[in-house]
C-alpha cells in the first residue's frame, strides 16, 4: 500500500518543484530562450544538491537557525532545499523519482543489512 502512496507523493512533489523552477526560468537558456530540459549539466546540478547538504551540515554543527526562515533550524531548511533541487532535476530529466522511491523502499525492506539483528552484529 505504501508503495502507491510513495510513488504518488514523490511524483506530485517532483511536479510541483519542477513546475516552479520552470516558471522561474531555470530550464531556459537566458541568452537564446532554448528549452534546457534534458540538457542541463548533470554534474553541476548534482553539485548544487551537494552544496545544500553541506549547508545543512554547517547549520547542524553550529546549531544555527535559518537566515531566510528564522523560525526554522538551518538543518531543516537546507535539507528541504536539497529535496527541492533533487525533485526539480528529476522533473527536468523526465525521471520517475516517485516510482524509484517506492521500489527502493520495498527493496530495502528485504535487505539483511537493514535488519536490526544484523546491524547490531560486529561489522553490521
Amino acid at each position: 500500500m505504501y508503495e502507491h502512496q510513495a510513488k504518488h507523493c514523490g511524483n506530485e512533489l517532483q511536479h510541483i518543484c519542477h513546475s516552479l523552477a520552470m516558471s522561474s526560468g531555470w530550464w531556459k537558456d537566458l541568452k537564446t530562450g532554448e528549452d534546457m530540459r534534458g540538457k542541463r549539466n548533470v554534474g553541476e546540478l548534482l553539485c548544487l544538491i551537494h552544496s545544500e547538504i553541506s549547508e545543512a551540515m554547517e547549520g547542524h554543527s553550529k546549531n544555527l537557525m535559518d537566515d531566510k526562515l528564522p523560525h526554522r533550524k538551518m538543518l531543516e531548511v537546507e535539507l528541504a532545499d536539497a529535496v527541492i533541487r533533487i525533485m526539480d532535476m528529476a522533473g527536468g530529466f523526465d525521471m520517475d523519482i516517485g516510482g524509484a522511491i517506492a521500489e527502493k523502499l520495498k527493496y530495502n525492506q528485504s535487505r539483511a543489512d537493514h535488519k536490526p539483528e544484523n546491524r547490531i552484529k560486529d561489522g553490521g
